[in-house]
C-alpha cells in the first residue's frame, strides 16, 4: 500500500505560480512513477504530468508544456508540482497517484493504483 497526501493548493491570480507537493509513504514509493491528474467541476479526470522512478522520464500535458514542472526528492518520498504562468483554465481539483507496479511511462488514469485525496487550486481572472 502506498499513501499520498497532497498539499500547496489554493487561490491565485492569472499569471501567478503554486507549488503543489504529495507525501508519499508505504512500501518502496521510490520505485513507482508518480503523477499528477486534475478534475474541473463537471469534467473527466485528466492527465497532467508524470515522472519515473529516478526522474529521467517526465511527460506533460500539451496543456501544461512549458508552464508546470514535475520533480520527485526520493530521499523525502515527495513529488512537487511547480506550477507557473497559471491560467483560468487550470482552476481543478489537483491529485497524486502512484502507477501500478511495473508500469513506467503511465498517463492514463487506469495505470494508476494509488491517489491522494485532492487539493483545490483556483486561479482568478
Amino acid at each position: 500500500q502506498v499513501q499520498l497526501v497532497e498539499s500547496g493548493g489554493g487561490l491565485v491570480q492569472a499569471g501567478g505560480s503554486l507549488r503543489l507537493s504529495c507525501a508519499a509513504s508505504g512500501r518502496t514509493y521510490s520505485t513507482y512513477t508518480m503523477g499528477w491528474f486534475r478534475q474541473a467541476p463537471g469534467k473527466e479526470r485528466e492527465f497532467v504530468t508524470a515522472i519515473g522512478w529516478r526522474g529521467g522520464w517526465r511527460y506533460y500535458a500539451d496543456s501544461v508544456k512549458g508552464r508546470f514542472t514535475v520533480s520527485r526528492d526520493n530521499a523525502k518520498n515527495t513529488v512537487y508540482l511547480q506550477m507557473n504562468s497559471l491560467k483560468p483554465e487550470d482552476t481543478a481539483v489537483y491529485y497524486c497517484g502512484a502507477a501500478r507496479d511495473g508500469v513506467v511511462a503511465a498517463t492514463e488514469r487506469s495505470e494508476y493504483a494509488y491517489w491522494g485525496q485532492g487539493t483545490q487550486v483556483t486561479v482568478s481572472s
